[in-house]
């Protein structure tokens, strides 16, 4: 295989931030590889919204995109231990995030950040910065890990209380991290209430493990529903909250007296501002996607109870990532955005 691998290969950059016509696909050399690297072909990407507000904050000159991609090793550096060629892996997204608390040089250091993203036909990576993505998935569904699914993991078990059998959590909508949310919970034994703004999202939820279903455009008092409907009405364990200061009231009325919520993001838009409950004594906690000791139990976790990420029905080629980028932000899709490298 080696001696069959081209001098060059294609690669989508982003040279400014005035809009996503500005993506561009270019040619580039094959990546080389240092003695720690290993070279991969990437088979998969998966889109996030933190793609989107990269694109539009654009600071560097260029910007090599996507943090979540799939492919396998072809190559290895001498000092590789922890790859072979024919791994199957996804990459870090916080490339020296290994264990632990995050630091602010981890932060820095993402893909699709400072470090050159996956929506290639080639890639190189430190071998400390790449996972091995469970065998019961697909290249396309081990593209989707790295951000949505770590972040759910991490979100749910990371914290110093972890979920628990018997325990409620509720998620908001059917983006991403909110599926795995509830594949992930489901599996854990714990019962599942979610919000969604339309009648024809239902099936993917339920399909996803969520037990109660609520609609927060006919439903805006949704938070007092949902600890209604929480077992022994006590309110929700956990809090997926993505929805920002305008859906955080709601969260903290459906939290427990001493629940969770983790704070994903704030696609909802902004406001002035959401005073806290003085009834509610909920802990909140930021979530930074999670460490690889993390995703290394995640992929466990997946394999063993065969969980299958879900993906949006719309399949987008190589050379179509502007209008896979234009589909994320027009908000129509269920579950992950995938654009195919082959």
């Amino acid at each position: 295989m080696a001696n069959k691998l081209p001098t060059t290969m294609k690669q989508w950059v982003l040279r400014d931030k005035s809009g996503f016509g500005n993506l561009l696909l270019e040619e580039a050399p094959l990546p080389e590889i240092g003695d720690f690297d290993v070279l991969i072909k990437v088979h998969a990407v998966s889109l996030n919204y933190r793609d989107l507000m990269i694109a539009q904050c654009l600071t560097q000159l260029m910007l090599l995109l996507r943090s979540d991609f799939a492919g396998e090793v072809l190559r290895t550096g001498p000092l590789v231990t922890r790859f072979s060629p024919g791994s199957r892996v996804a990459g870090q997204v916080h490339q020296t995030h290994i264990a632990g608390t995050i630091t602010a040089a981890d932060a820095m250091n993402s893909l699709g950040g400072l470090v050159d993203g996956g929506l290639r036909q080639y890639a190189a990576y430190h071998e400390g910065g790449l996972v091995e993505i469970p065998a019961n998935l697909s290249w396309r569904e081990g593209a989707t890990l790295a951000c949505a699914a770590l972040t759910a993991w991490n979100a749910l078990y990371g914290g110093a209380k972890a979920l628990r059998p018997g325990e409620t959590v509720l998620v908001q909508g059917t983006g991403g991290v909110s599926l795995f949310v509830c594949q992930f919970a489901k599996a854990g034994g714990a019962e599942v209430i979610a919000t969604t703004s339309g009648e024809d999202k239902i099936g993917v939820l339920r399909a996803a493990g969520a037990k109660h279903i609520l609609n927060y455009n006919t439903n805006p008092d949704w938070g007092k529903t949902a600890k209604e409907l929480s077992a022994g009405k006590r309110g929700a364990d956990y809090v997926l909250e993505i929805g920002g200061p305008n859906t955080f009231e709601q969260s903290c009325a459906a939290a427990s007296i001493d629940g969770t919520i983790a704070i994903i993001g704030t696609r909802a838009g902004q406001s002035p501002g959401t005073a806290l409950p003085h009834t509610a004594l909920v802990q909140t906690r930021r979530i930074m996607i999670g460490s690889r000791l993390q995703f290394e139990e995640m992929s466990r976790a997946i394999e063993v109870n065969d969980i299958k990420p879900v993906v949006d029905g719309r399949a987008f080629g190589f050379g179509e990532v502007r209008e896979a980028y234009e589909y994320l932000w027009e908000q129509k899709a269920v579950g992950k955005v995938v654009v195919d490298v082959e």
